[in-house]
């Protein structure tokens, strides 16, 4: 497994993978792939770092790391839908903690998402909190 920095020049590419693990974990951001873009490119030039993990030469995912966290907040991580339950999810992750010279991360998991929650539970990461959120539909008219 090897990891390969990005620039704000790979943030299309990032964008693109993006969009698939938004739809993977259901998540309630509705930006289109342009909004996506420029927000990939506005992290990799504030404090995040965005690595591609490929594998015999093939790019098999990402992460995007918040560098000036205590502990470094590892905000997104993807592997293609083709490439998982084949140990690559393990791999990129170990060699992502090797690279950034770190034994010690957040991230966050969304409560619906069991297969995410189970594969970060079984690399040892274990639950500190809970995020909540209310959102109360708007009275109706009549």
């Amino acid at each position: 497994m090897t990891l390969h920095p990005c620039t704000p020049q790979d943030a299309p590419e990032l964008a693109r993978l993006n969009r698939m693990l938004i739809e993977d974990e259901k998540a309630e951001n509705s930006m289109a792939l342009p909004e996506l873009e420029r927000r990939m490119a506005d992290f990799l030039s504030a404090d995040y770092a965005a690595f591609f993990f490929e594998e015999n030469t093939r790019r098999i995912g990402y992460a995007l790391v918040r560098m000036s966290a205590t502990p470094l907040y590892l905000r997104q991580f993807f592997i293609g839908r083709e490439h998982r339950r084949m140990g690559y999810g393990r791999q990129a992750f170990r060699a992502l903690l090797e690279h950034l010279q770190t034994d010690e991360i957040d991230l966050d998991v969304y409560a619906w998402n069991e297969a995410g929650m189970a594969f970060w539970k079984s690399l040892g990461f274990y639950e500190r909190c809970h995020n909540m959120r209310m959102k109360q539909q708007a009275a109706h008219k009549e």
